[in-house]
């Protein structure tokens, strides 16, 4: 049927709507490409120059900390005693890469293996964050055919944990480990490291500690006695492992709901890690029928006497609990574990922006034990190089001993200058050099004003507010007599020396 001439007008119409439409387009299209151009121009006129800052939250990551230079000085004082101590006890020190092979890690820290920080690949090789130090010192005695060694290290591990930056629990954070490793007659090296953890807190004086001592031996054979199939001994070690954090009925549920333990083992485990003393408690354990009828706990028992034995000779006896609750989750232990915690309640104490614990409660300041097999997982052939240590918890150590100096009002010294000069007027810094120069030629910490001509109470009240000992003091009339004044900072006594001899009058009086 023939259109109408209203119809052919009517799709005359709408075919120009369309073509001013398709129109309008093309033309949008060359007007956007013509503005993409022009905002391209003015980029290349930028060339590169600075970009406009973007806005971000300035902290640092998360379980992280800055340290100040009153904390750094508290915290070098901790670490120098530290290795004093490590030192007298024969340790020789070693350092080791901060990442290691993923694979060198992988299947060493049980459960607490999500914890370690793996690396972008980078070059072909798959790497991780050191999770500790023991680990590497293993891997180490391998790859160098080490045998025998006393070593200690202090460094930094990384753990991809939930940070308690009040308790001292961070993810980046120093350990301070002391290990033995060779062939020796029993415990004789274990209780050594019981000595040097009760020496380095002692040292430290950070209060009232006890040394919690167990033996994995025992835990696995206290497990078998208890009906606890072998498969399942590590993963129930890491719930007992929880005990110091948490009650026995949460550990109990986790056993039996997560872990997928028999609720008749989980009450039989419950009434042994009930239990703590000393040498007494050994011979009642040895005496305990299900405890006799399983080798491997009648050797861990066999062990603790004797290293209760050994404690005892080293007048260590007072300071340590045989605690059947310690189990230390690490998969590597094969023998001893020690853990020391402090006696006293917390204090929560503000310091600025930081709250930190002024005593105790903060966890465990020191754990360890012995690991007979980890160095042989990988040496090529399999060689055994029996291992035991100890690691220091400085950075919870750090906390208390900060908190007690906030508390105490203590300002810690952030440098270890011992003498000042200062010039009494104008017209002396060259004057002031030279004398410093000979100073610090004589081994003598020294520093003076960086102004050339600064006011003498300035200089005497910069000696005060930062606690320098002595401070020289000279003018015109002190050089012409060849003498300088001495001036004790503290009392603000003054003596005439003379400019000859004011290195070893120095050095004298920082001796006294």
């Amino acid at each position: 049927m023939s259109e109408t001439r209203e119809q052919i007008l009517e799709e005359i119409k709408i075919q120009g709507d369309l073509v001013r439409k398709l129109k309008a387009a093309k033309e949008t299209k060359e007007r956007i490409d013509e503005e993409v151009a022009h905002l391209l121009a003015l980029k290349a006129k930028l060339g590169d120059g600075p970009a406009t800052p973007q806005k971000f939250t300035l902290k640092t990551p998360k379980g992280t900390r800055d340290y100040s230079p009153q904390q750094m000085m508290l915290r070098q004082g901790v670490l120098d005693k530290i290795i004093a101590v490590f030192k007298k006890h024969g340790g020789e020190a070693i350092d080791t890469p901060v990442f290691e092979l993923k694979e060198v890690l992988t299947g060493k820290y049980g459960e607490d293996s999500k914890l370690i920080y793996d690396l972008k690949d980078q070059g072909g090789e798959i790497l991780s964050l050191r999770y500790d130090l023991t680990v590497p010192l293993a891997r180490y005695l391998a790859m160098s055919k080490i045998s025998t060694l006393k070593r200690y290290h202090i460094a930094k591990v990384y753990r991809r944990d939930n940070p308690a930056m009040t308790r001292g629990r961070y993810r980046e954070f120093y350990q301070c480990d002391f290990d033995i490793a060779g062939t020796f007659d029993p415990m004789l090296p274990d209780a050594e490291c019981v000595k040097i953890v009760s020496e380095v807190l002692d040292t430290l004086d950070i209060g009232e500690y006890v040394i919690k001592i167990n033996h994995r031996q025992l835990l696995d054979g206290m497990f078998e006695a208890c009906g606890v199939p072998a498969d399942k001994f590590r993963t129930i070690c890491s719930a007992v492992d929880k005990l110091d954090k948490s009650p026995w009925n949460d550990v109990r549920k986790e056993m039996i709901e997560e872990k997928g333990l028999d609720a008749s083992a989980a009450d039989k485990i419950g009434e042994y890690v009930r239990l703590n003393g000393g040498i007494e408690l050994v011979s009642q354990l040895l005496a305990d029928e299900k405890l006799k009828a399983v080798p491997s706990a009648v050797k861990g028992l066999e062990n603790m006497q004797l290293l209760l034995k050994y404690c005892d000779a080293m007048g260590l006896s007072p300071k340590i609990s045989f605690d059947l609750s310690l189990a230390r989750g690490l998969d590597y232990y094969t023998g001893v574990i020690y853990e020391c915690v402090l006696k006293a309640e917390p204090k929560i104490v503000q310091n600025g922006a930081d709250a930190v614990e002024e005593q105790g409660a903060v966890g465990s300041v020191a754990g360890g034990g012995r690991y007979d097999n980890l160095v042989g997982m990988f040496d090529p052939k399999g060689k055994q190089v029996p291992c035991v240590g100890v690691s220091i918890g400085v950075e919870r150590i750090f906390s208390v001993l900060e908190a007690k100096n906030v508390a105490a009002g203590i300002k810690t010294r952030t440098n270890d200058v011992e003498v000042y000069v200062a010039s009494a007027h104008k017209g002396l810094h060259e004057k002031r050099l030279s004398i410093l120069n000979s100073l610090w030629d004589q081994g003598i910490k020294a520093e003076h004003s960086y102004k050339l001509n600064p006011k003498l109470l300035v200089q005497l009240q910069y000696c005060e507010e930062n606690q320098i000992p002595f401070a020289v003091v000279f003018g015109d009339s002190e050089l012409t007599k060849g003498i300088v004044k001495l001036r004790e900072v503290k009392t603000r006594k003054e003596d005439e020396v003379p400019l000859t001899e004011l290195g070893n009058e120095i050095k004298k009086r920082l001796r006294n």
